[in-house]
C-alpha cells in the first residue's frame, strides 16, 4: 500500500480555509438574526395597537433596567428650552478636556493664557474612563438629533450635545455624594487658571441655531488701557474706581435691598473723548470680560432677552452710541407721528402700504425703547449678577429721557 503525506503547509491552509468559512457562516447567520429582528419590530410599530405599545415597552423596559447593573447620568449642555447654558456641563467640560487628552483619539487643541500652552480638548463622540477611590466610570460626548424626515450629512440645527457618566449601581452613593462634587470642584479651579479675558459680539439671529452655533462670538481681550495712563481728573479717576471695587464687593448688600446685583454707567462727549478707553480701563481693573452689543442686529425685544440670559457674570455689557444704534431718542412721540403716516398712506394704497410694512420689517430692528428698558432695568435685568451695563453717546441731550433717569 502506498501512502501519501500531505505537505504541512496544505493543512494550514486547510485549516484557514474552514476557518474564514466557519466566521462568515456565523456573520451570516448573525445578519439574518438582525434582519429577523428588524421585520418583527417593524410589525410590531405598525400592527400593534399604539395604546399597548407604550405600556409593553415600559415594562420591557423595567425589564432590562432590572437586570442591566449600570446607572447613567446625563448633563445636557442646555436647561430651560434652550435658554441658558447649563454650568454644570460647562465644568464638566473643562474637567474632561484636561482628563482625557492621554485617552480620547480625537482631540481639539486651543492656545491659552497669553499663547505660552497649547490646551487638548475632547472632541464629540468620544468615550474616556476615569477613576475615583478604585471605582472605575465611563464619560461620553454625544450630541441628540430629534427625529427628521429629510436626510442630511450634518447634524440637525437643534442638535444638543450633552455628556454621560456611566457607574456601577451599587457605587450610587459614592459618586452622587462625592466624585460629582470633586469633578465640579475641579472643574471650577481649571475654569479660573485657564481664564482669559474675552471681548464678545453678538451675532445675527440667522446664525444663533445650529451646530455648535452660539448668540455670541469673541476674541481674547488685550487692550492695554488702564486707570493709571487715563487721562481725566485724578479726583474723578479716583472716584470712579472706589465705585467700581465697591460694586464688587457688595453682593450681600444688592441681596440685602432686594435689588439685582447690577450698576449702570452713561458715557457721553465728543468722538475721541476717550469713551472706549475708559470702558477698557473698567474691564482691566476688574478682571471683566466685555460684550459689545450691536443693537442693530438684534430683530426685537425676546432676541435681546435671549442675549442676556447667555451673558456671564463678571462681565460688562456695553451699547455704544446708543443715539444712533436705534430710533430710539424721543420714540414715543416719533411712533404717533409714524403711526399717523402709514394711515394715511393705507387709505391711499392698501397693497403697497402692507408690503412696504412687510420689507420694514424684514429689514429694520424691531427692538423698542420700553423692550430696552426691561433689559437693563426690569424683570429680566436679575438674570446673572455681577454685571455692569455701560451707554456711550456723543449727544446726551438727544436721548430719551427714560434712559438717563436716575
Amino acid at each position: 500500500m502506498n501512502s501519501h503525506k500531505i505537505p504541512k503547509q496544505h493543512l494550514e491552509k486547510n485549516k484557514q480555509t474552514k476557518m474564514l468559512f466557519t466566521i462568515g457562516e456565523m456573520i451570516t447567520g448573525a445578519g439574518s438574526a438582525i434582519a429577523g429582528l428588524m421585520v418583527a419590530y417593524a410589525m410590531f410599530q405598525n400592527y400593534f395597537p399604539y395604546d399597548l405599545q407604550k405600556p409593553l415597552k415600559r415594562y420591557s423596559h423595567k425589564i432590562m433596567n432590572f437586570f442591566y447593573p449600570y446607572i447613567v447620568i446625563t448633563f445636557p449642555e442646555f436647561q430651560g428650552d434652550r435658554f441658558e447654558r447649563s454650568k454644570a456641563f460647562a465644568v464638566i467640560e473643562r474637567y474632561l478636556n484636561k482628563n482625557s487628552s492621554k485617552q480620547a483619539k480625537h482631540l481639539q487643541a486651543n492656545v491659552v493664557q497669553d499663547s505660552q500652552a497649547i490646551v487638548l480638548s475632547m472632541a464629540d463622540n468620544e468615550d474616556v474612563t476615569d477613576e475615583f477611590q478604585g471605582i472605575k466610570l465611563w464619560w461620553a460626548s454625544d450630541h441628540f438629533v430629534p427625529d427628521r424626515q429629510s436626510i442630511s450629512l450634518y447634524p440637525r440645527e437643534d442638535a444638543n450635545r450633552y455628556f454621560t457618566l456611566t457607574l456601577h449601581k451599587k457605587y450610587r452613593d459614592v459618586i452622587t455624594n462625592s466624585y460629582l462634587k470633586h469633578v465640579l470642584d475641579e472643574g471650577k479651579e481649571i475654569t479660573i487658571k485657564e481664564r482669559q479675558r474675552k471681548l464678545y459680539t453678538n451675532n445675527k439671529s440667522d446664525n444663533w441655531y445650529g451646530y455648535k452655533r452660539t448668540k455670541w462670538s469673541h476674541v481674547i481681550f488685550e487692550h492695554p488701557a488702564s486707570f493709571d495712563t487715563l487721562a481725566m481728573d485724578p479726583n474723578k479717576k479716583e472716584d470712579i474706581m472706589k465705585d467700581l471695587i465697591r460694586f464688587t464687593e457688595a453682593k450681600d448688600y444688592y441681596a440685602k435691598i432686594g435689588k439685582a446685583w447690577k450698576r449702570g454707567y452713561l458715557l457721553y462727549g465728543p468722538p475721541g473723548t476717550g469713551k472706549s478707553t475708559m470702558i477698557a480701563a473698567m474691564a482691566n481693573l476688574l478682571k471683566y470680560d466685555i460684550y459689545d452689543l450691536e443693537l442693530t442686529a438684534v430683530k426685537d425685544n425676546t432676541e435681546l432677552r435671549k442675549l442676556l440670559i447667555d451673558t456671564s457674570s463678571k462681565s460688562i455689557l456695553v451699547i455704544e452710541d446708543i443715539d444712533c444704534s436705534l430710533d430710539l431718542t424721543g420714540q414715543r412721540e416719533k411712533k404717533e407721528k409714524k403711526n399717523d403716516e402709514k394711515k394715511e398712506e393705507k387709505d391711499k394704497d392698501p397693497v403697497k402700504a402692507e408690503m412696504k410694512k412687510r420689507d420694514e420689517n424684514d429689514q429694520s430692528s424691531q427692538v423698542t425703547l420700553s423692550g430696552l428698558l426691561n433689559f437693563i432695568d426690569g424683570l429680566w435685568s436679575a438674570c446673572g449678577g455681577e454685571r455692569i451695563i455701560v451707554f456711550t453717546t456723543n449727544y446726551v441731550d438727544k436721548l430719551d429721557p427714560a434712559l438717563i433717569r436716575r
